[in-house]
């Protein structure tokens, strides 16, 4: 490759960085006793409130609804992340020094598989916090789940649950975009 194909995998690399400083998925709640919503921020290492008592709110209406408590510690996955998107970060700047076209194909089909299993893996944390219910909670409501959707809109009794991407999400995808020009563009050399 050259310098400035090597230079553009370095690039798409290196902002990857920019998804330990914002949220990449986020999860959004409208209910008439929240009508200015709540909601959580799902970061590389944690999970937050949008604002400051939000998580609070979510954990205490869980719990009337006999959903497992929503404790970012508890979760190893949020202890992996950071781990995985430095291997990226590396291993992208290596291909960049490297400026072997192969290994850019390699690292994206890596980037690809690790995102999918990360969205599997929310899906069945969704599935998870929905379904397996305590059966003493004080509000039970025959026959009804609460897995929040994985992408979308939907309606958990009084509550509507939105859960979408956010910026880390959209910089993974410009890290991926930009990568695979260089590779596309790099067939010439």
């Amino acid at each position: 490759m050259d310098t400035k194909k090597r230079i553009s995998m370095g690039v798409a690399a290196l902002i990857l960085i920019g998804v330990y400083f914002v949220p990449i998925w986020s999860i959004s709640m409208d209910a008439p006793q929240y009508p200015e919503g709540i909601g959580m921020n799902i970061t590389v290492d944690n999970i937050q409130g949008k604002e400051k008592n939000d998580l609070q709110n979510i954990n205490g209406l869980n719990h009337y609804i006999g959903m497992k408590e929503i404790n970012p510690d508890s979760i190893p996955e949020l202890k992996i992340m950071p781990f995985i998107f430095g291997f990226l970060i590396i291993s992208g700047v290596v291909i960049a020094i490297v400026g072997d076209r192969k290994w850019i194909l390699f690292w994206l089909g890596i980037f690809v598989l690790l995102a999918i299993a990360g969205l599997v893996d929310f899906y069945i944390w969704g599935y998870d916090y929905g379904h397996n219910l305590n059966p003493d909670a004080p509000i039970k409501v025959p026959g009804m789940t609460y897995q929040p959707p994985l992408l979308g809109s939907k309606q958990l009794l009084n509550i509507n649950a939105t859960s979408l991407p956010h910026i880390g999400f959209y910089i993974s995808l410009l890290s991926m975009g930009i990568a695979g020009t260089v590779w596309w563009k790099s067939k010439e050399d």
